[in-house]
């Protein structure tokens, strides 16, 4: 049995000013021709549907077009579940037409999805809160998956019915997840959990969570530890971190399988991808990392000569950049707008003047009997370390004649 693995689209999302929408549109075309073309047999979407709780119309056209697709006419089973950027109750509003197309959608923690026999496609054999046992026509055995959507410590405890408040968000997970598969995972099926929380292997180090990302992890009270993962459990999805990585901890896989794009100029460098897992009853899983092409290429440059940058932005024109500018003095309009016109894609920009002049201890006594534009210079310098530009005298200079002019 194939297992497509992906999360944390963040449809809708913007860098700063810049709307991805147009790169997620063909991301999602190139995950839809990846489930294709390896024929997957299940998707599996492990949370951040939308980078907000009201996400804009053409996200939310974008989400259901390739849910959709990714059914292929209701025989693919696609199990989406809310992340910490998504609203549960949203995800959830449209699961009775959504399950008809083959799209399972799990907001709350508390949900339970009812049998169902899809027209043509799989049928749902069992069910219970946080778990759906799914039996494909093409296979002798089914998959069951405990599915855990994000919710905050209070919310876990209150949705999977904790007695004790103070419980411990790992001891209240692993006792929920040891009962699901103690009941439904036995060795004549594929057992898959997935989650959208922060997980760690126990004694490792801190993962980074990306820039930008609503955090999960507040001190240490939020992380949950790959040890709670039943032993049944042959691969756990995750979401959340936008790194692929496995986490360790735990004898079969837990992933992280990535955004799909590079959301934060954090992640510049990284290649994303979606997972491809392979499993058959009672064995270990197989699983690959499958790398997007698709999207504009994040880039953290800097350049000490404008015409260079000049040169690089136009030689790389289909990319997002973090431009660091340094010079000796400040920077002119006319060498901002020199800079803009070359490229579409610069997000921020970071001018850095260098600052070779004495430190303040240093720094001889103001000539008081001076003109206002010697006093204007030697006040610039003692400020920036640097001389004022011929821009920035004129400037001045205008301003003083304009004042004069009223007097």
């Amino acid at each position: 049995m194939k297992i497509l693995h992906t999360a944390d689209w963040h449809l809708g999302k913007k860098l700063d000013h810049f709307s991805r929408l147009e790169e997620q549109k063909i991301v999602m075309n190139e995950i839809c021709e990846i489930a294709d073309s390896q024929n997957a047999d299940v998707v599996i979407v492990a949370g951040d549907l939308f980078d907000t709780f009201n996400p804009p119309i053409e996200a939310i056209d974008l989400l259901y077009k390739t849910l959709k697709r990714l059914t292929n006419n209701g025989k693919r089973p696609v199990i989406a579940i809310a992340g910490n950027h998504d609203s549960p109750d949203r995800i959830d509003s449209p699961n009775p037409l959504a399950r008809e197309c083959g799209i399972l959608f799990v907001g709350n923690p508390d949900v339970t999805i009812p049998t169902i026999t899809i027209e043509n496609g799989f049928e749902i054999t069992q069910s219970e809160n946080g778990f759906i046992e799914i039996q494909l026509p093409q296979y002798d055995f089914p998959i069951r998956i405990i599915t855990t959507p994000y919710a905050n410590e209070m919310r876990l405890k209150t949705y999977l019915g904790a007695e004790n408040k103070e419980q411990q968000l790992n001891q209240l997970l692993q006792d929920s997840w040891a009962a699901l598969a103690d009941k439904y995972c036995d060795t004549k099926g594929v057992n898959i959990l997935t989650t959208h929380l922060y997980m760690l292997k126990r004694g490792g180090e801190i993962l980074e969570e990306p820039d930008g990302e609503k955090p999960l992890r507040i001190g240490n009270a939020d992380i949950v530890y790959t040890d709670c993962i039943p032993n049944q459990m042959q691969y756990t999805a995750l979401g959340h971190l936008h790194r692929f990585q496995n986490v360790g901890g735990h004898p079969s896989p837990v992933v992280y399988s990535s955004s799909p794009l590079s959301y934060s100029f954090s992640e510049a460098g990284q290649e994303k991808k979606v997972v491809l897992i392979e499993a058959q009853p009672n064995e270990a899983v197989k699983f690959t990392g499958i790398p997007l092409q698709s999207g504009r290429v994040l880039h953290r440059k800097r350049f000490e000569n404008i015409d260079e940058a000049v040169s690089w932005l136009l030689d790389n024109p289909y990319c997002l950049v973090e431009l660091t500018l340094v010079s000796d003095t400040f920077f002119t309009t006319q060498d901002l707008k020199k800079i803009h016109e070359s490229h579409d894609g610069i997000i921020f920009i970071i001018p850095i003047v260098n600052k070779n002049g004495a430190d303040n201890k240093d720094a001889p006594k103001v000539n008081l009997e001076q003109d206002i534009q010697g006093l204007f210079k030697d006040y610039f310098v003692s400020k920036h370390k640097q001389e004022p530009n011929d821009e920035l005298l004129d400037l001045f200079n205008e301003i003083i004649g304009s004042q004069a002019k009223n007097d």
